[in-house]
């Protein structure tokens, strides 16, 4: 990561307008159709979890807002993104855990799965948020939540993410879902545009 000119950017009036705001986060709501992610995560033996955060990855990496970030007083621009998950550890506590974005998702999947692992069992969290901008996901799939506000402690300014259990009807499977930004990073539009690229990616990812 670097530290870049807000004013050689298309953030100028953003980082302005924002960067000092008691509080910059704005949070969307959607619901999400996975009836796809779901159907493949039992015909292929792949985790629901590890889809959802490919898919967000593969999103994301379509806005080029999620490649900057505020941080301090700067913005700061990265050249990669990583996606976070929270493990259940080997000590009945949580650790998190950033995978490394690959478009590939076998690539991804070997990633996740190895990642996670070693998080669980060394306690230790896998931090990347030196390297890469990391989006933030909290999966709580074994409860049946309408939403979730993340909380802005003005330390973190990463992008959120937080879910519940999908809920099934019929012949479509729907999940609803929160997603936290800092507006410094992104505005309405951007956010909307990857939500929207979101459900294009979980309708259309291949196996």
């Amino acid at each position: 990561m670097r530290a870049i000119n807000p004013n050689e950017t298309t953030r100028a009036y953003a980082f302005e307008m924002w960067m000092q705001a008691p509080n910059p986060m704005v949070t969307f709501f959607k619901t999400l159709d996975v009836s796809r992610l779901l159907k493949i995560s039992r015909r292929k033996g792949l985790k629901f979890n590890m889809l959802m955060c490919y898919c967000i990855g593969r999103a994301a990496a379509q806005v080029k807002e999620f490649y900057l970030l505020p941080a301090g007083d700067k913005l700061m621009q990265y050249d990669t993104i990583a996606v976070n998950t929270i493990v259940a550890n080997s000590a009945g506590e949580v650790s998190s855990c950033d995978v490394p974005y690959s478009a590939n998702l076998e690539q991804f999947n070997s990633d996740y799965l190895r990642l996670t692992k070693q998080v669980a069992e060394s306690c230790t969290d896998h931090d990347l948020s030196v390297e890469s901008m990391v989006i933030g996901t909290s999966a709580l799939a074994q409860y049946d939540i309408d939403g979730a506000v993340g909380m802005y402690s003005g330390v973190f300014n990463n992008p959120f993410m937080i879910w519940g259990k999908y809920k099934r009807a019929w012949f479509k499977t729907t999940l609803t879902i929160s997603f936290q930004f800092h507006h410094t990073q992104m505005d309405g539009a951007h956010a909307a545009k990857f939500l929207t690229l979101l459900q294009r990616e979980i309708d259309g990812v291949r196996v």
